[in-house]
């Protein structure tokens, strides 16, 4: 399961899901805008940087993680590559990012950065990546 504004609005409920089910089945949402954590489908704000939310959930044992750059979502403009690097560098979880992919060239640029995956939705239905890129990034990865 995602634990997405749960994660903030209540860590307690999250920290007994975490210890009663495995961090292993578990993924931490970290929604952010302007690195801040945001809720209830983004309309709602808070003060939690995303780094140290991620880094509060690690303790916990959280593995995984789906960040998403709210202000690139679905923007086509290309990810939040240095803040995705960043969270690479100061957490050690497998980092799915979200967010601003406007071709293959983003999916392997986040590929070789260490993301464990890539939310690609927008530039699917925008025709801006194709099932067949999609296919051989898959074969040769």
């Amino acid at each position: 399961i995602t634990l997405g504004s749960i994660a903030v609005q209540n860590p307690e409920f999250c920290y007994a899901m975490i210890q009663k089910y495995g961090a292993e089945k578990i993924i931490l949402g970290a929604d952010c805008e302007n690195r801040k954590i945001k809720t209830s489908g983004w309309l709602e704000g808070s003060d939690n940087d995303v780094i140290d939310f991620i880094l509060q959930y690690q303790e916990k044992g959280i593995q995984s993680t789906i960040c998403t750059d709210i202000a690139k979502d679905g923007m086509l403009e290309g990810p939040s590559t240095g803040l995705y690097v960043e969270i690479l560098c100061k957490t050690s979880v497998q980092l799915v990012a979200s967010g601003g992919i406007s071709g293959i060239a983003d999916v392997y640029k986040m590929k070789d950065i260490g993301c464990t995956g890539t939310i690609i939705g927008k530039a699917i239905y925008e025709g801006k990546i194709s099932l067949q890129q999609l296919q051989n990034f898959i074969e040769n990865a």
